[in-house]
């Protein structure tokens, strides 16, 4: 399993609260919507800060995680016509593309 974990900030003027309503409400159906993620993707969440007493702030107003099982299928899902013609354009109306940091994984359960 190849999985990816995008950290991603807000567009400049959006507050944090449409910032996660535009993502769980609008983006996250829309990526649904498409059978490319029926057909490639395992596993899609989004998750946002929660307020965490003893923490430090969070340096990241959410996270969005997409899981394949192989090369093959990540290559479909982004080469497909409905990432680039839908999904794609969406994710500049509430990220801010310069300051996405993503990290690709494979995971070893250990409990």
């Amino acid at each position: 399993m190849i999985k990816f974990v995008y950290m991603i900030n807000r567009v400049e003027g959006m507050t944090l609260e449409e910032f996660v309503d535009y993502h769980r409400n609008h983006h996250a159906p829309l990526f649904a919507s498409i059978p490319e993620a029926r057909r490639y993707v395992k596993r899609y969440t989004v998750s946002h800060p929660v307020p965490a007493d003893g923490y430090p702030s969070p340096g990241y107003d959410g996270l969005t995680e997409i899981w394949f099982e192989t090369w093959a299928d990540h290559d479909a899902f982004f080469g497909s016509k409905n990432y680039k013609e839908l999904l794609n354009p969406d994710e500049s109306k509430f990220i801010d593309l310069d300051s996405v940091v993503v990290m690709v994984t494979e995971e070893k359960v250990v409990i």
